[in-house]
C-alpha cells in the first residue's frame, strides 16, 4: 500500500494513494481511522483492514468516484506528527568518501556496530516549502536517504525479527546547515543545532509488501531486509546523486535492534538510513575539490527545488525558502 497524509479542513488526513488519486481511509471503511497515528497505533488490526479496502478500490469494487486528486491536495508529511526521529549511518561508501575527502583514514568502529543520532521530531515536514534562517544558509545541504516507521511497541528488539516492527518505507531529506553543525561538534556535541530545522519524509509510506519484488540479501555478515531501490537527487532540474537502498551496509533491522538495547520504542517512530553515497553537497564538493583545487563549491540557496526519487516510493520535492526574519545566532558567537 501506499499511504499518504494531506490537509484537509485544517487536520492531518490519511489516505490510500491508488493511480494517482487520494481515497480517505476512514470513509473507504468505517474501521480504519482517519489519522497515521491512530493507524500506527492499532497497526496489527488495521493492516488487514486496509488491504482489503485498497484491493477493494484497485479492483474497483469501491467507486474510484470517491478519490481526490494528488495534484490538488497539500501534503503532508506521510508520519505527520513522528513519536520521535533517529536517523542512522548506514552506508559505508558515505562515510568512506567523506573522511577520504578529509584525508583522515576509514574509522573501523564503523564496521562493528551501526550508530544513530536523534533529531527535532518536531521540525519533521512533507513536500513543500523549507524556510530557512540566514545562518542555516552558511553552507546549506540536503542528505538523500530512506526512512522507515515503526508500527509497534518494542524494546530489546533482536535483528532476526525486527523487520515485523518496520511499517514502511519511505523518503528522507535530512537538511543540514554545516557551517552549525561543524562548529557545533568541535565540542564533541550535535550536530543538533546544523539540523534540528527541517527533516523531510514523504511523499508516502510505502508498505513492505508492496516493496517484496524489490527484496535482495543483506549484505555479508548482516540480518534484516534490503531492497533494490534506486535514489537519485536533483538541484534545480541537475541530478546530482545516485545510489541504492540495497546499498546500505547496515540494514534497518540492524539499527532497530541498537535503537531498542534497554529502550521502549514506540509506534510512530521515524528512523533514517543515514547519507546514500553521493547523496549531499558535503561529500561531493570534498570530492572535487580532491580531485581539481579550482573546484567551485555548491551549496543551497534560497529559491532552489530539490526532488528525490526512490523506486517504488516516490518523488519528493522541496523549495529552499529564506525567514523573513534576519536574526544570526552566528553573529553573536563570543571571539
Amino acid at each position: 500500500m501506499k499511504l499518504v497524509s494531506y490537509l484537509s479542513n485544517g487536520h492531518d488526513q490519511l489516505a490510500f494513494l491508488v493511480d494517482g488519486l487520494l481515497f480517505d481511509c476512514d470513509l473507504m471503511h468505517p474501521e480504519l481511522p482517519n489519522s497515521m497515528n491512530m493507524f500506527l497505533q492499532y497497526w496489527d488490526d488495521m493492516f488487514p483492514i486496509a488491504q482489503q479496502t485498497e484491493a477493494a478500490i484497485k479492483s474497483g469494487r469501491l467507486s474510484k468516484d470517491r478519490g481526490i486528486s494528488l495534484e490538488e491536495a497539500i501534503l503532508l508529511a506521510p508520519v505527520p506528527f513522528p513519536t520521535s526521529c533517529r536517523d542512522g549511518y548506514a552506508f559505508r561508501q558515505h562515510v568512506a568518501a567523506a573522511r577520504r575527502n578529509r584525508k583522515v583514514d576509514m574509522i573501523p568502529e564503523f564496521d562493528q556496530y551501526p550508530i544513530f543520532y536523534f533529531t527535532n521530531h518536531h521540525s519533521v515536514q512533507g513536500p513543500g516549502d523549507i524556510v530557512c534562517m540566514p545562518d542555516h544558509f552558511e553552507k546549506l545541504d540536503f542528505e538523500l536517504e530512506a526512512a522507515i516507521v515503526i508500527c509497534k511497541n518494542g524494546r530489546n528488539i533482536r535483528a532476526e525479527q525486527a523487520d515485523q516492527y518496520i511499517g514502511g518505507l519511505m523518503i528522507m531529506n535530512d537538511m543540514s546547515a554545516r557551517r552549525l553543525q561543524m562548529e557545533e561538534m568541535l565540542l564533541n556535541l550535535g550536530p543538533a543545532k546544523g539540523k534540528d530545522f527541517s527533516t523531510v519524509i514523504g511523499p508516502c509510506l510505502v508498505t513492505l509488501d508492496e516493496l517484496e519484488e524489490f527484496e535482495i540479501p543483506a549484505k555479508e555478515g548482516h540480518i534484516g531486509k534490503s531492497w533494490n531501490l534506486n535514489m537519485k537527487c536533483w538541484v534545480n532540474g541537475v541530478q546530482v546523486s545516485d545510489g541504492n537502498v540495497g546499498d546500505m551496509d547496515w540494514t534497518f533491522a540492524e539499527i532497530i535492534e541498537r535503537c531498542s538495547y534497554g529502550v521502549n520504542i514506540q509506534a510512530g517512530d521515524v528512523i533514517g538510513s543515514g547519507t546514500v553515497g553521493t547523496g549531499c553537497f558535503l561529500e561531493l564538493n570534498g570530492t572535487g575539490k580532491l580531485n581539481d583545487p579550482n573546484y567551485q563549491e555548491q551549496w543551497l540557496q534560497a529559491g532552489d527545488i530539490v526532488e528525490m526519487e526512490i523506486t517504488g516510493l516516490g518523488k519528493l520535492s522541496n523549495t529552499i525558502v529564506k525567514d523573513e526574519d534576519d536574526f544570526s545566532i552566528l553573529a553573536k558567537k563570543k571571539i
